[in-house]
C-alpha cells in the first residue's frame, strides 16, 4: 500500500506531467502524447486522488473531468457590463471609427492613437473570476448585465486554468481578477465530436457545436467534446494604466492563449494590412475566425470615450464578408436517411473555397431546386461562411450552357427502388419502405450505436455497411444475437476485431432505458424528449399503450410527437424488436415502477429546482415515483408542485408568476 508521502510526491508529479501537456496541446500546438497515453496519464491521477481525497485541490487536473450537473445554472451579475462590439464589414467603415475615435482622443488632449488589431474567434464570450489566484466562477455573457454562472462547465476546458500564479507583482493576487475571454471548439476537436452523431444531428458548424454544448448540464459530456479557451481581456493589475497590449502579454504569461495573432497599429494603413493579411491566412489556422476586432491600446482612455448603451466608442468589429467561388454543377445525388427523408446533393466540379477544396453541396429539398432555378451544367455561385458544407446561393445565368438539364426528382428510392412519397404540410420526400431499404436500417444501426445513444464504439459506417448488404443484421435487436465466429471474417474484422464488438455490446446492455428510447430513433424524440417520457412512463409496456391523448400532456411534448410514438408503436415489426431486445437483455422495463411506497403524491406532478442537500435528482424523482407521484421538466399551470432547493433560478420565478405551489426540500420530506 501505498504511503500519503509518496502519493503526495506523485500526485504532484502527475499534476505537473498533465498541465505541461494540455500547455503543448491546447496553446503551442505540439503534442508530445496521444489521446490514449494522455488519458492514462489522467486515469493515474484520479486514481490516487481516490486513494488519497484529502489530497484533492480545486486546481487539480482531475477536477476537469466534470459530472452530472444536478440543478440549473444560476444568474449572476457581472462586475461590469459585458458590451457587444459594434460590426463592420467594410474598410471604409473601419477608416470612419479611426477616425472618429482620432477626433474623441484629440478632445482629451491625446494625439498619439495606438490601436491593437486582434483576430475575432468565433465562439462564445465567457468571464471568468479569480480570487486569490483560484478560479472560482465562470459565467456566459447572457444579456451583458447578468448571465449564466456555467463554472462546473468551465472547468473541463482544458486552455481555462484552475489557478493563476503572478510570479511579477502585477496582478492583484490575493484579491480579484477577471478574466474575459471566447469559448471556441478547434476544427478537429468539431469534426470529431460531429462524427460520433447521427448525421441528422450533427452541428452546423463550430460556433453552433459550442453554444449547444456550453450550457449542457452534464460536464462530462461538456468535457468530452474538447473546446478551447482564448482570453482578450484582463482586469485585476495593480496599474490601471497598463495598455491592452501589455495586458495580452501578461494573460500569455498567466498560461492563457490569446491566439498569438495580434499587433500593435499605430497608422490606419497598418490596420489596413493586419485585415488584408488575414483575409486568407485565418484559413490555415486550426480554428475559426470571422473578422478582426481593433481596440485602443490606452485602457486608461476607455472609460473617458466610454460606451454608447450597447457598444464602446474605442473598440469596433470589422467582420470578413462571406466566402464564395463559382463552380459548375456537374450532377445530383440523392440520399436517403435513417428516417427515410430523401436528400438532394450537389456534386460540384472541384474549387478551392475559403481554404480547402469543395466539391459537394448540399440543396436541402426539391422546393429549394426550384426556388433557385438551377439546372445540370449551370456555373453556380457556392458560399461558405461557417457552415460544415457550403450551399448553393444562386446559379449565374448569363453563364448557362445549351446543354442544361432540369434536375429530375427520382420517382423511386435510390436505394431500394420503391415509390417515393410526401407528406401532406411538409417539403420533402421520403422513401416509406422503413423495413426493407438498406439505407434507412444503416441509418437506424448507426443512430443507435452513437455516443448519446447505445454508445457502441467498435460499430462504424464500414462494419454496418458490410452486415446490412449480407443480411447478417436487418434491426438493432439483431446486433445482440451476433456470434464472434459470424464477424471474424468479414472484411477488416479479425479475432481481435470480432471479440472488441461483442465485450461492446455487452456493455451497451447496461444503458438506461431512457437512452436505449432515444436510441431507437422514434421520429421527433430526441434526448430531452426521451428524458420526459421516461419518466412519465418507465417502461415500454407502459408507454406502447399510452394514447395520442395521454402523450399530449407529458410536457414538450405536443400532437405531432404524440402521434408520431403512437405510430411507431402501432407498426407491426415493433412488438418483434422490443421482444429481441427484452431477450437480449436490454432495459425495455428499465425504468419499471417499483412497489408504491404510499399514496402521498397520488396524480401529483412535481418539478425539482435548484440543488438538494440530502438526495440528488434521481434518487428524488424515485421517492415521488413510489409515492404515485409523476416528476416533469418545465414549468406550467398544470404542474402541482415545484420542490425548490438552493440556487433556484428561472423556473423558481416562473412558478411563483403561474401560483403554483412552491415547497422547501424540508417540507418535500415531510410530505414522503
Amino acid at each position: 500500500m501505498i504511503d500519503i508521502i509518496t502519493a503526495s510526491e506523485e500526485i504532484a508529479r502527475l499534476r505537473l506531467e498533465i498541465e505541461r501537456h494540455n500547455r503543448l496541446y491546447y496553446l503551442e500546438a505540439k503534442p508530445e502524447l496521444s489521446d490514449y497515453d494522455f488519458d492514462k496519464l489522467l486515469e493515474k491521477l484520479i486514481a490516487l486522488e481516490k486513494l488519497f481525497p484529502d489530497l484533492v485541490t480545486p486546481d487539480s487536473p482531475s477536477q476537469r473531468v466534470g459530472g452530472a450537473i444536478t440543478r440549473e445554472f444560476p444568474s449572476v451579475q457581472h462586475r461590469e457590463p459585458m458590451l457587444s462590439l459594434s460590426n463592420t464589414y467594410s474598410l471604409a467603415e473601419v477608416e470612419e471609427f479611426y477616425n472618429r475615435v482620432k477626433k474623441l482622443l484629440l478632445l482629451e488632449g491625446v494625439e498619439q492613437q495606438e490601436m491593437v488589431a486582434e483576430l475575432k474567434f468565433d465562439g462564445v464570450a465567457i468571464s471568468l473570476i479569480y480570487q486569490s489566484g483560484l478560479l472560482v466562477r465562470g459565467a456566459t455573457r447572457g444579456d451583458g448585465v447578468q448571465g449564466d454562472d456555467i463554472t462546473p462547465n468551465i472547468k473541463t476546458i482544458p486552455s481555462v486554468p484552475l489557478r493563476i500564479v503572478d510570479q511579477k507583482g502585477v496582478l492583484v493576487t490575493d484579491g480579484e481578477v477577471e478574466v474575459r475571454g471566447e469559448i471556441f471548439m478547434r476544427k478537429e476537436d468539431f469534426e470529431r465530436l460531429n462524427e460520433s452523431r447521427p448525421e441528422e444531428e450533427r452541428f452546423a458548424n463550430p460556433r453552433n457545436a459550442t453554444a449547444g454544448t456550453i450550457k449542457l448540464q452534464d460536464s462530462a459530456e461538456v468535457a468530452r467534446r474538447r473546446m478551447s479557451f482564448v482570453a482578450y481581456y484582463l482586469k485585476g493589475v495593480k496599474d490601471e494604466s497598463t495598455p491592452h497590449l501589455q495586458r495580452l502579454n501578461l494573460l500569455e504569461e498567466l498560461g492563457f492563449t490569446t491566439g498569438n495573432h495580434y499587433r500593435l497599429c499605430r497608422e490606419l494603413a497598418d490596420i489596413t494590412s493586419f485585415i488584408e493579411e488575414w483575409a486568407e491566412g485565418r484559413w490555415t489556422l486550426p480554428y475559426e475566425t470571422d473578422g478582426v476586432v481593433l481596440k485602443l491600446n490606452d485602457v486608461a482612455l476607455w472609460e473617458k470615450i466610454g460606451a454608447t448603451s450597447k457598444s464602446p466608442r474605442w473598440a469596433i468589429a470589422y467582420k470578413y464578408a462571406a466566402q464564395q467561388a463559382t463552380t459548375v454543377l456537374r450532377d445530383v445525388v440523392f440520399q436517403v436517411g435513417r428516417l427515410g427523408s430523401i436528400t438532394p446533393v450537389a456534386e460540384l466540379e472541384p474549387v478551392l473555397l475559403a481554404g480547402s477544396t469543395v466539391s459537394r453541396s448540399t440543396l436541402h429539398n426539391f422546393d429549394e431546386i426550384e426556388r433557385l432555378g438551377v439546372m445540370l451544367r449551370d456555373r453556380v455561385i457556392i458560399e461558405k461562411s461557417g457552415e460544415v458544407i457550403p450551399k448553393v446561393i444562386s446559379v449565374v445565368l448569363e453563364e448557362r450552357p445549351e446543354d442544361a438539364a432540369p434536375i429530375e426528382l427520382p420517382s423511386h428510392c435510390p436505394e431500394c427502388g420503391t415509390p417515393i412519397a410526401r407528406a401532406e404540410g411538409e417539403v420533402g420526400y421520403y422513401c416509406p419502405n422503413e423495413e426493407e431499404c438498406p439505407a434507412q436500417i444503416r441509418g437506424r444501426l448507426l443512430h443507435f450505436a452513437s455516443r448519446n445513444a447505445m454508445d457502441i464504439k467498435s460499430l462504424g459506417k464500414a462494419l454496418v455497411e458490410q452486415l446490412v448488404a449480407i443480411k447478417l443484421v436487418r434491426d438493432v435487436g439483431d446486433l445482440y444475437f451476433l456470434q464472434e465466429p459470424q464477424l471474424e471474417n468479414l472484411e477488416r474484422m479479425g479475432v481481435k476485431s470480432a471479440q472488441n464488438l461483442v465485450r461492446a455490446l455487452a456493455e451497451s446492455r447496461l444503458k438506461s432505458y431512457e437512452r436505449l428510447l432515444y436510441a431507437l430513433g422514434i421520429r421527433h424524440v430526441g434526448r430531452a424528449t426521451a428524458r420526459e417520457l421516461s419518466a412519465a412512463y418507465p417502461s415500454f409496456d407502459q408507454l406502447r399503450v399510452a394514447s395520442e391523448e395521454e402523450l399530449s400532456l407529458v410536457p414538450d411534448i405536443g400532437p405531432v410527437v404524440a402521434k408520431s410514438i403512437c405510430d411507431y408503436f402501432a407498426k407491426t415489426s415493433t412488438p418483434e424488436l422490443l421482444e429481441k431486445l427484452r431477450l437480449a437483455g436490454l432495459p425495455i422495463g428499465g425504468g419499471e415502477a417499483k412497489a408504491q411506497v404510499n399514496r402521498n403524491f397520488e396524480g401529483l406532478t412535481v418539478l425539482f429546482t435548484g440543488g438538494l442537500e440530502r438526495y440528488d435528482r434521481q434518487r428524488a424523482s424515485e421517492l415521488v415515483a413510489e409515492r404515485g407521484g409523476r416528476v416533469v421538466g418545465s414549468v406550467s399551470k398544470k404542474t402541482g408542485m415545484v420542490v425548490a432547493g438552493h440556487d433556484a433560478g428561472s423556473k423558481l420565478e416562473k412558478a411563483l408568476k403561474l401560483g403554483v405551489r412552491v415547497v422547501s426540500e424540508d417540507e418535500f420530506e415531510a410530505m414522503l
